[in-house]
């Protein structure tokens, strides 16, 4: 049973318990004093702006250089997947491997499954409310790692400074990829996963 079907709403900040007053206009949490909702408006109308937006940002921050390496006044540019298959010319397999998973792989699951999660509550498609809740969950859990790119490049670029020898500078692909990451991570805090149970009445049956 949901607690909006037993005359509870639940606050967001603090989770407390409250029962739906029908007799005002809004209501507020008796703990923490947060507007409480009976879902989060306009959730999936936010969510689906933040993951459109990040959907085209994923587009340069691919294909832009993430950043700019130089040595004895030689330059080279690199993107993420360039600078994965140079890891691998150079042997360095565990490294590329993470780099790709956390580049490449994490964000495409990111922007694809919470398509999925908006689809599937949208247009209520026969999938169960507990495969969409692991996903969700999963989302939520992978989204730390993938700014793992991100924090690599700040790191060499405070390290590597020796002026006209050697220096790494961020690229703007490195803007966009950094925007995809936040822009999604907040497209999945912006997703009430309430919505998956709302529109699912075949999975009472599982209970």
């Amino acid at each position: 049973m949901r607690a909006i079907d037993a005359g509870l709403l639940v606050c967001d900040e603090c989770h407390q318990l409250s029962p739906i007053d029908t007799e005002v206009e809004k209501q507020f949490c008796p703990r923490c004093g947060g507007r409480v909702h009976a879902r989060r408006p306009n959730s999936l109308l936010q969510t689906w702006a933040l993951l459109i937006t990040s959907a085209i940002l994923y587009i340069p921050a691919n294909m832009l250089p993430i950043m700019q390496v130089s040595s004895l006044g030689k330059g080279q540019a690199d993107t993420i997947m360039s600078g994965v298959i140079e890891l691998v010319n150079y042997g360095m397999y565990p490294i590329a491997a993470v780099v790709f998973i956390a580049s490449i792989l994490v964000p495409t699951f990111k922007l694809v499954g919470i398509g999925l999660l908006l689809y599937s509550v949208q247009r209520r498609q026969p999938m169960s409310a507990r495969q969409r809740m692991w996903m969700y969950r999963f989302i939520e859990w992978i989204g730390r790692w993938s700014m793992l790119d991100i924090f690599v490049i700040a790191i060499l670029v405070t390290v590597v400074k020796f002026g006209a020898l050697a220096s790494i500078e961020p690229g703007w692909g490195a803007v966009a990829f950094a925007s995809v990451v936040i822009l999604t991570m907040l497209a999945a805090l912006t997703f009430d996963p309430r919505l998956i149970w709302d529109n699912t009445d075949t999975d009472d049956n599982d209970e």
